[in-house]
């Protein structure tokens, strides 16, 4: 019997770092670092993740025969950081010397980082950012052929790529180059609009419905878009070349007001630039894509980079029928340059057998019922032990109306997106549930709409799509007559983020909705991610119950056990007080 061939994929020292484990071609395990340091976003070499998928297939890092990381990072520092910054001197001095110091520390030893963290010995295999993000796509898509886009703030110089993807090859055939970067424009509005960089990107699609599209004239002033999908940014906007900001004075005076406070009130302003923002991006999506098709012609698309969680601007695509299908590989940014890295590597090395189309991300860290059992004894928690179907019939009744419940099951979810093991979910028909979720468990601003979780078979019945959509990372309009019916995931446009969910992907999930459905006639419930704001998606028990426990959650559900706030009086008020306050919004 041949030895089975393991690949480990890596991806760190930007943000959202993370490891994939592949078994002869096939995905053993994912998981983002931040799940495990509960730091949001965290960029350093993903040890915990690596040891936990090691762990999880009962191998060591010797069994690992290739080490793939997901970009160049010598062709990164010396080609275009260090010549970026000769280009702007002496405007780059500054950042000149933070970046010797950061680079020279850590960044340019990435192999050896590597070996000794890893106590690694064998090769090390270097791919371009976004091959490795046109792979993540193509590779998990099930196309036989496919035209590839990608899309991001920067990797070594590209910043969007497109190119073809054939059986087992893939081929990038044009690049733009940094400092011209649709991802960068888009980080640097959110700068501007007060928000954090490479994090908080989604809060300003959530907020683009409440505005109108006021400011397109500054925006064509900021970035100029061709027919044939290339595109140029006026740099004398934007200070990310030279300095640690995103932007300065010049965009203000455009603009015509200064940046805002991260803790400043948002007005009208602020959402018409947001609704700008939003309208140039999917203009310029819209060029690059049809561009694409024309010279790498496919009946499908596949999508990556950072920008293709832009799921306002996916939908749109979707919508001009350039194409029978699109795919997104769910873990979309740079956590899934883990995964393209090690899939390149496959077929590469080894010219082995593509996946299948990837139906589902549960693959991270699971945690049997034994071991929330005893968990939840040692700590002295009351819960009740439930069968599968008491579970689902006592939760999808306790769905109904205000509740709010903790639902964590199973293997964790790959990406940024929780799609019903580590999620909070409430009942959707009930528009109190949209603030009470925001304001009292998420600790978020007011304005941030929630996705729906609807099961697949009715999804025509509530939303105007004709396909699954089951990574959330499509925007539908909610039909007309169903507006009022599930105002809580209604967004102030009438449009959803939607998961689509079939029992093969998710039968206990499935099951619950379906349990719900039979019981109030509605198919579609509340799912959000199980963290608050500013931290991680929960990975563990513990993560879910601390989670739990110092918010204003109403039920937890561990596996088959079910706790109530109502008998956690083991938490002080003090405690409880301390926790919250971190999170309160002015």
């Amino acid at each position: 019997m041949a030895k089975p061939v393991y690949i480990l994929g890596l991806s760190f020292f930007y943000h959202d770092s993370a490891a994939v484990l592949l078994k002869d071609g096939e995905i053993v395990f994912a998981a983002q670092e931040e799940r495990y340091t509960r730091e949001k976003h965290d960029e350093d070499i993903p040890l915990h993740a690596v040891r936990a998928a090691l762990a999880f297939a009962s191998i060591t890092i010797d069994d690992v025969s290739a080490v793939g990381f997901y970009e160049k990072p010598l062709l990164k520092f010396f080609d275009r950081i260090l010549s970026t910054y000769f280009k702007v001197w002496p405007r780059g001095l500054f950042s000149y010397h933070h970046a010797m110091q950061e680079w020279m520390t850590r960044k340019l030893w990435i192999p050896q980082h590597i070996r000794k963290e890893l106590k690694y010995k064998g090769e090390i295999f270097f791919i371009p950012h976004h091959e490795a993000h046109a792979a993540s796509s193509f590779f998990c898509s099930g196309f036989p052929d496919a035209t590839i886009v990608t899309v991001d703030g920067v990797g070594e110089w590209a910043t969007t790529t497109f190119g073809k993807g054939e059986g087992k090859n893939l081929s990038l055939k044009k690049e733009i180059h940094f400092p011209h970067s649709l991802g960068l424009l888009y980080s640097a509005i959110t700068y501007y609009l007060g928000f954090k960089v490479n994090s908080a990107e989604y809060k300003v699609m959530g907020l683009a419905p409440y505005g109108q599209p006021k400011y397109m004239e500054e925006m064509r002033k900021l970035i100029e878009a061709k027919e044939d999908g290339s595109f140029r940014l006026n740099m004398e906007y934007f200070t990310y070349e030279y300095g640690l900001r995103m932007t300065g004075r010049k965009l203000e005076q455009l603009l015509g007001h200064p940046r805002r406070d991260s803790e400043g009130p948002l007005e009208q302003f602020h959402k018409d630039v947001a609704r700008s923002l939003q309208e140039i991006t999917e203009e310029v999506m819209l060029k690059i894509v049809r561009h694409a098709k024309e010279v790498c012609p496919s009946r499908y698309l596949c999508l990556a980079g950072g920008v293709a969680l832009n799921c306002v601007a996916n939908g749109k695509i979707l919508r001009t029928g350039l194409f029978d299908d699109i795919f997104i590989q769910p873990a979309a940014g740079d956590a899934g340059g883990a995964l393209g890295s090690a899939l390149l590597l496959w077929h590469r090395l080894h010219d082995g057998a593509r996946l299948p189309r990837m139906e589902q991300v549960y693959l991270g860290d699971a945690f049997s019922n034994e071991e929330i059992e005893t968990l939840l004894k040692k700590e002295g928690y009351a819960f009740e032990k439930l069968s599968d179907a008491s579970l689902i019939e006592r939760v999808s009744g306790l769905l109904e109306g205000e509740n709010v419940i903790g639902w964590f099951q199973g293997r964790m979810e790959y990406g940024p997106r929780a799609l019903g093991n580590r999620s909070i979910i409430a009942d959707a028909r009930n528009a109190a549930n949209w603030q009470k979720v925001n304001l009292k468990i998420k600790f978020r601003e007011s304005f941030r709409p929630f996705a729906p979780t609807v099961l697949e078979e009715r999804t025509k019945d509530y939303f105007d799509l004709d396909r699954p959509s089951p990574y959330m990372l499509l925007v539908a309009d909610v039909q007309p007559d169903k507006r009022k019916e599930i105002p809580a995931v209604t967004h102030v446009d009438g449009s959803a983020r939607i998961q689509t969910i079939r029992r093969d992907q998710n039968p206990k999930y499935y099951d619950l909705i379906k349990a719900f459905a039979d019981r109030t006639g509605c198919p579609v419930i509340i799912n959000t991610s199980f963290n608050v704001r500013g931290e991680p998606i929960v990975r563990s028990p513990e993560d879910a119950l601390n989670c739990f426990l110092h918010t204003h959650m109403d039920y937890l559900v561990l596996g088959n056990c079910l706790l109530s706030k109502e008998n956690m009086s083991q938490v002080s008020k003090e405690a409880h007080d301390a926790y919250m306050k971190k999170f309160t919004l002015d």
